[in-house]
Protein backbone atom coordinates (compact mmCIF):
# COMPACT_ATOMS: atom_id res chain seq x y z
CA UNK A 1 0.00 0.00 0.00
CA UNK A 2 1.35 3.42 -0.86
CA UNK A 3 0.92 6.70 0.92
CA UNK A 4 2.05 8.10 4.24
CA UNK A 5 -0.91 7.29 6.45
CA UNK A 6 -2.34 3.93 7.43
CA UNK A 7 -5.69 3.24 5.80
CA UNK A 8 -8.04 0.27 5.82
CA UNK A 9 -8.49 -1.10 2.28
CA UNK A 10 -11.78 -0.24 0.62
CA UNK A 11 -13.75 -2.13 -2.04
CA UNK A 12 -11.59 -0.67 -4.80
CA UNK A 13 -8.44 -2.03 -3.15
CA UNK A 14 -9.96 -5.51 -2.97
CA UNK A 15 -11.11 -5.31 -6.60
CA UNK A 16 -7.63 -4.21 -7.66
CA UNK A 17 -6.01 -7.09 -5.77
CA UNK A 18 -8.40 -9.58 -7.41
CA UNK A 19 -7.71 -8.17 -10.88
CA UNK A 20 -3.95 -8.46 -10.41
CA UNK A 21 -4.35 -11.95 -8.98
CA UNK A 22 -6.15 -13.07 -12.13
CA UNK A 23 -3.95 -11.21 -14.63
CA UNK A 24 -1.00 -13.07 -16.15
CA UNK A 25 0.29 -10.27 -18.36
CA UNK A 26 3.69 -9.04 -17.21
CA UNK A 27 4.36 -12.21 -15.19
CA UNK A 28 6.87 -14.94 -16.11
CA UNK A 29 5.86 -18.54 -15.44
CA UNK A 30 8.57 -20.35 -13.47
CA UNK A 31 6.80 -23.53 -12.39
CA UNK A 32 3.80 -25.50 -13.62
CA UNK A 33 3.45 -28.94 -12.11
CA UNK A 34 0.93 -30.98 -10.16
CA UNK A 35 -1.83 -28.40 -10.36
CA UNK A 36 0.40 -25.61 -9.00
CA UNK A 37 1.60 -22.71 -11.15
CA UNK A 38 4.14 -20.11 -10.01
CA UNK A 39 4.89 -16.78 -11.69
CA UNK A 40 7.42 -14.10 -10.79
CA UNK A 41 8.03 -10.56 -11.93
CA UNK A 42 11.49 -9.33 -12.81
CA UNK A 43 13.22 -7.43 -10.05
CA UNK A 44 14.07 -3.81 -10.65
CA UNK A 45 17.80 -3.26 -10.95
CA UNK A 46 19.28 -2.62 -7.52
CA UNK A 47 16.03 -3.46 -5.72
CA UNK A 48 15.52 -6.41 -3.40
CA UNK A 49 11.73 -6.49 -3.76
CA UNK A 50 10.43 -9.92 -4.68
CA UNK A 51 7.10 -10.37 -6.42
CA UNK A 52 5.65 -13.86 -6.72
CA UNK A 53 2.25 -15.35 -7.54
CA UNK A 54 1.15 -18.95 -7.02
CA UNK A 55 -2.07 -20.63 -8.06
CA UNK A 56 -3.32 -24.03 -6.98
CA UNK A 57 -6.43 -26.02 -7.84
CA UNK A 58 -7.64 -27.66 -4.62
CA UNK A 59 -9.77 -30.75 -5.08
CA UNK A 60 -12.13 -31.78 -2.27
CA UNK A 61 -11.61 -28.42 -0.56
CA UNK A 62 -14.39 -25.84 -0.58
CA UNK A 63 -13.71 -22.11 -0.76
CA UNK A 64 -15.33 -21.78 2.69
CA UNK A 65 -12.92 -24.30 4.25
CA UNK A 66 -9.91 -22.65 2.62
CA UNK A 67 -11.04 -19.28 3.97
CA UNK A 68 -11.39 -20.72 7.50
CA UNK A 69 -7.97 -22.39 7.42
CA UNK A 70 -6.17 -19.23 6.29
CA UNK A 71 -7.87 -17.27 9.08
CA UNK A 72 -7.61 -19.74 11.97
CA UNK A 73 -4.50 -18.70 13.90
CA UNK A 74 -4.70 -21.62 16.34
CA UNK A 75 -4.78 -24.11 13.49
CA UNK A 76 -1.91 -22.32 11.71
CA UNK A 77 0.31 -23.01 14.69
CA UNK A 78 -0.35 -26.70 14.08
CA UNK A 79 0.18 -27.01 10.33
CA UNK A 80 2.54 -24.15 9.45
CA UNK A 81 5.96 -25.62 10.25
CA UNK A 82 7.68 -22.39 9.17
CA UNK A 83 6.00 -20.31 11.86
CA UNK A 84 8.09 -19.28 14.86
CA UNK A 85 5.50 -17.07 16.53
CA UNK A 86 2.18 -15.59 15.46
CA UNK A 87 -0.44 -13.63 17.34
CA UNK A 88 -3.11 -11.00 16.85
CA UNK A 89 -2.42 -7.55 18.32
CA UNK A 90 -5.81 -5.89 18.01
CA UNK A 91 -8.83 -5.24 15.84
CA UNK A 92 -9.48 -2.16 13.72
CA UNK A 93 -12.91 -2.95 12.22
CA UNK A 94 -15.11 -6.02 11.79
CA UNK A 95 -12.92 -7.08 8.86
CA UNK A 96 -9.49 -5.68 9.68
CA UNK A 97 -6.91 -6.36 12.39
CA UNK A 98 -3.20 -6.06 13.15
CA UNK A 99 -0.97 -9.04 13.82
CA UNK A 100 2.58 -10.33 14.23
CA UNK A 101 4.15 -13.21 12.30
CA UNK A 102 7.70 -14.55 12.35
CA UNK A 103 9.01 -17.40 10.25
CA UNK A 104 12.02 -19.60 9.68
CA UNK A 105 14.17 -18.81 6.67
CA UNK A 106 16.30 -21.46 4.95
CA UNK A 107 19.63 -21.91 6.71
CA UNK A 108 21.97 -20.01 6.95
CA UNK A 109 19.74 -16.94 6.41
CA UNK A 110 18.45 -15.00 9.40
CA UNK A 111 14.79 -15.46 10.26
CA UNK A 112 12.26 -12.75 9.38
CA UNK A 113 9.20 -11.18 10.99
CA UNK A 114 6.48 -8.70 10.08
CA UNK A 115 3.76 -6.58 11.67
CA UNK A 116 0.85 -6.33 9.26
CA UNK A 117 -2.56 -4.76 8.87
CA UNK A 118 -4.74 -7.56 7.57
CA UNK A 119 -8.17 -7.16 6.00
CA UNK A 120 -10.60 -9.59 4.43
CA UNK A 121 -13.73 -9.57 2.32
CA UNK A 122 -16.13 -12.20 0.95
CA UNK A 123 -17.00 -11.31 -2.67
CA UNK A 124 -19.96 -13.45 -3.68
CA UNK A 125 -18.64 -17.00 -3.51
CA UNK A 126 -15.03 -15.81 -3.57
CA UNK A 127 -12.89 -14.52 -0.72
CA UNK A 128 -9.90 -12.20 -0.37
CA UNK A 129 -7.48 -11.87 2.56
CA UNK A 130 -4.69 -9.34 2.15
CA UNK A 131 -2.15 -7.44 4.24
CA UNK A 132 0.55 -4.81 4.24
CA UNK A 133 3.23 -3.85 6.75
CA UNK A 134 2.68 -1.30 9.49
CA UNK A 135 4.65 -0.07 12.49
CA UNK A 136 3.44 -0.30 16.08
CA UNK A 137 5.56 1.26 18.84
CA UNK A 138 4.96 -1.65 21.20
CA UNK A 139 6.39 -4.15 18.71
CA UNK A 140 9.75 -2.80 17.46
CA UNK A 141 12.18 -4.94 15.42
CA UNK A 142 13.85 -7.73 17.41
CA UNK A 143 17.61 -8.19 17.64
CA UNK A 144 17.52 -11.80 16.49
CA UNK A 145 15.16 -11.17 13.55
CA UNK A 146 15.20 -9.18 10.33
CA UNK A 147 12.04 -7.09 10.06
CA UNK A 148 10.73 -7.67 6.52
CA UNK A 149 8.22 -5.48 4.73
CA UNK A 150 5.02 -6.73 3.09
CA UNK A 151 4.23 -4.14 0.44
CA UNK A 152 1.14 -6.16 -0.38
CA UNK A 153 0.52 -9.84 0.21
CA UNK A 154 -2.67 -11.83 0.08
CA UNK A 155 -4.89 -14.70 -0.99
CA UNK A 156 -7.68 -14.91 -3.55
CA UNK A 157 -9.96 -17.92 -3.02
CA UNK A 158 -12.33 -18.76 -5.87
CA UNK A 159 -15.19 -21.23 -5.56
CA UNK A 160 -15.36 -23.70 -8.45
CA UNK A 161 -19.08 -23.94 -9.12
CA UNK A 162 -21.20 -26.71 -7.61
CA UNK A 163 -18.20 -28.98 -6.99
CA UNK A 164 -16.36 -29.13 -3.68
CA UNK A 165 -13.28 -27.57 -5.26
CA UNK A 166 -11.63 -24.18 -5.10
CA UNK A 167 -8.72 -22.30 -6.62
CA UNK A 168 -6.24 -20.53 -4.35
CA UNK A 169 -4.07 -17.70 -5.68
CA UNK A 170 -1.34 -16.36 -3.39
CA UNK A 171 0.36 -13.12 -4.36
CA UNK A 172 3.20 -11.46 -2.48
CA UNK A 173 5.21 -8.30 -2.98
CA UNK A 174 7.78 -8.36 -0.21
CA UNK A 175 11.00 -6.58 0.66
CA UNK A 176 13.02 -9.12 2.71
CA UNK A 177 15.40 -6.34 3.79
CA UNK A 178 18.57 -7.78 2.42
CA UNK A 179 20.32 -8.98 -0.68
CA UNK A 180 19.35 -12.63 -0.94
CA UNK A 181 21.51 -15.32 -2.58
CA UNK A 182 20.40 -16.31 -6.08
CA UNK A 183 19.77 -19.87 -4.90
CA UNK A 184 17.10 -18.59 -2.49
CA UNK A 185 15.38 -16.55 -5.19
CA UNK A 186 15.45 -19.50 -7.62
CA UNK A 187 14.32 -22.01 -5.01
CA UNK A 188 11.44 -19.75 -3.97
CA UNK A 189 9.53 -20.36 -7.19
CA UNK A 190 10.59 -23.95 -7.83
CA UNK A 191 10.39 -25.38 -4.30
CA UNK A 192 9.42 -23.11 -1.41
CA UNK A 193 6.22 -21.69 -2.92
CA UNK A 194 4.85 -25.00 -4.31
CA UNK A 195 5.75 -26.76 -1.05
CA UNK A 196 3.89 -24.12 0.97
CA UNK A 197 0.81 -24.41 -1.25
CA UNK A 198 0.76 -28.20 -0.83
CA UNK A 199 0.90 -27.77 2.94
CA UNK A 200 -2.10 -25.43 2.87
CA UNK A 201 -4.05 -27.93 0.79
CA UNK A 202 -3.18 -30.77 3.15
CA UNK A 203 -4.15 -28.64 6.16
CA UNK A 204 -7.55 -27.94 4.57
CA UNK A 205 -8.30 -31.65 4.20
CA UNK A 206 -7.73 -32.18 7.94
CA UNK A 207 -9.37 -28.99 9.20
CA UNK A 208 -12.94 -30.19 9.69
CA UNK A 209 -11.87 -33.03 11.99
CA UNK A 210 -9.48 -30.78 13.94
CA UNK A 211 -12.00 -27.96 14.31
CA UNK A 212 -14.66 -30.28 15.72
CA UNK A 213 -12.31 -30.87 18.67
CA UNK A 214 -11.10 -27.28 19.06
CA UNK A 215 -13.80 -24.72 19.80
CA UNK A 216 -15.87 -25.61 16.71
CA UNK A 217 -18.23 -22.62 16.85
CA UNK A 218 -15.48 -20.01 17.27
CA UNK A 219 -14.88 -18.24 13.96
CA UNK A 220 -14.54 -14.50 14.62
CA UNK A 221 -13.60 -13.88 10.97
CA UNK A 222 -17.19 -14.91 10.16
CA UNK A 223 -18.84 -13.77 13.39
CA UNK A 224 -17.06 -10.56 14.50
CA UNK A 225 -19.10 -10.39 17.71
CA UNK A 226 -17.02 -13.37 18.91
CA UNK A 227 -13.71 -11.52 18.87
CA UNK A 228 -11.90 -10.96 22.14
CA UNK A 229 -9.24 -8.70 20.61
CA UNK A 230 -8.85 -5.18 22.00
CA UNK A 231 -9.72 -2.35 19.64
CA UNK A 232 -6.77 -0.24 18.58
CA UNK A 233 -7.01 3.14 16.86
CA UNK A 234 -5.40 3.74 13.48
CA UNK A 235 -3.46 6.55 15.13
CA UNK A 236 -1.30 3.94 16.92
CA UNK A 237 -0.06 2.68 13.55
CA UNK A 238 2.19 4.12 10.88
CA UNK A 239 3.41 2.92 7.49
CA UNK A 240 6.46 0.66 7.74
CA UNK A 241 8.93 2.19 5.31
CA UNK A 242 11.63 -0.24 4.25
CA UNK A 243 14.31 2.44 4.28
CA UNK A 244 14.02 2.80 8.05
CA UNK A 245 14.88 -0.85 8.70
CA UNK A 246 18.14 -2.78 8.82
CA UNK A 247 19.29 -3.96 5.40
CA UNK A 248 21.63 -6.94 5.43
CA UNK A 249 23.71 -8.55 2.69
CA UNK A 250 23.24 -12.31 2.63
CA UNK A 251 23.92 -12.66 -1.09
CA UNK A 252 27.17 -14.61 -0.59
CA UNK A 253 25.74 -17.21 1.79
CA UNK A 254 25.89 -20.76 0.47
CA UNK A 255 23.01 -23.21 0.72
CA UNK A 256 23.29 -25.71 3.55
CA UNK A 257 21.90 -29.22 3.54
CA UNK A 258 18.99 -29.60 5.90
CA UNK A 259 16.24 -32.15 6.24
CA UNK A 260 13.09 -31.09 4.45
CA UNK A 261 9.77 -31.39 6.24
CA UNK A 262 7.89 -34.46 5.11
CA UNK A 263 4.64 -33.87 3.28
Amino acid sequence: MSGRTVTIPDDRAFASFKAEGLCEEGWSMNHNKGGITVWTQALEEGKSIHKIKCRMVCKDVSAETMYDVLHDIEYRRKWDTNVIETFDIGKLTVNADVGYYSWKCPSPLRNRDVITLRSWLPMGKDYIIMNYSVKHDKYPPKKDMVRAVSIQTGYLIQSQGPTNHCTLTYMAQVDPRGSLPKWVVNKSSHFFAPHAMKKINKACLKYSEWKQRHNPGFKPWLYPEQTTLPSIPLSELSIQHAESLENIDESSLAETQEREDSD
